[in-house]
């Protein structure tokens, strides 16, 4: 059974809603059958390459106030340390993922996908100096266990991989998201937002159960295509950004 992921390193809540996927699957009677795959999916396709605090990027998102979108950052914070998860409190910022999710898929032929994605998530989320940093990604790709020079001329190279994250995105857009992360199981059942541990247990065994094929369907959306309000509400990113948790 193959399990595709589609997230972006900006997004906090595909952070989140991996930790909790893992889960699930750690508990899985039938975890050696299954494949997982990370696609690709660019929250802002048009942001700059310079990073930029995330917190000002909030406030100008939603109209709020900086110590409304700090305290939004911090309730995410929360969500994340309750899953075991390190989180910077103060400092984050974001830019232009795309050279990322070129290196993932680059990664992703050495066999090293999840080493690097870890990695860009603990560089982006957990880490004082920023994942955008000059040279930074050619660094995370060593921790990976790739070859730093491959990776850099793979970096050095616009077009490489390139096509590769269009084809992830235009299969998202395909299949109907709109937002991150956004878990399909066999091509056949969608989950998406960081949904709890035991709603990704249930679309593992349905999934399992039914794999003569079937309809894509969702699991844990409302109607509109957001998040269930009695269970993930607001834990997904959007190509407008991540919802800001009200709760």
């Amino acid at each position: 059974m193959r399990v595709e992921i589609w997230s972006d390193i900006n997004c906090p809540w595909c952070y989140i809603g991996k930790a909790r996927f893992e889960r699930a699957l750690e508990r899985f009677p039938h975890r050696e059958a299954v494949e997982v795959v990370h696609r690709s999916f660019e929250l802002d396709p048009r942001a700059p390459h310079e990073a930029r605090p995330v917190v000002p990027l909030i406030a100008a998102k939603y109209g709020i106030g900086l110590e409304q979108a700090e305290a939004a950052e911090q309730r995410i914070a929360d969500n994340a340390e309750a899953e075991g998860l390190a989180y910077l409190r103060s400092g984050r910022d974001a830019a232009n993922s795309f050279d990322m999710h070129r290196l993932l898929h680059f990664a992703a032929e050495h066999g090293r996908q999840a080493e690097l994605l870890d990695a860009l998530y603990r560089a982006n989320f957990a880490e004082e100096r920023s994942a955008f940093a000059p040279g930074r990604l050619a660094e995370l790709a060593v921790e990976a266990g790739l070859d730093g020079a491959e990776a850099a001329r793979v970096l050095a190279d616009p077009d490489a991989y390139a096509e590769a994250v269009r084809e992830d995105e235009a299969t998202a857009s395909a299949m109907g998201a709109t937002g991150v992360p956004f878990f399909v199981l066999d091509r056949r059942l969608g989950v998406s937002g960081a949904q709890p541990v035991d709603t990704f247990t249930a679309a593992l065994e349905q999934a399992w159960d039914s794999r003569p094929v079937v309809p894509l369907v969702a699991v844990g959306t409302g109607e509109n295509g957001g998040a269930d309000s009695g269970s993930a509400a607001g834990e997904v990113c959007g190509p407008d950004g991540c919802a800001v948790p009200q709760h």
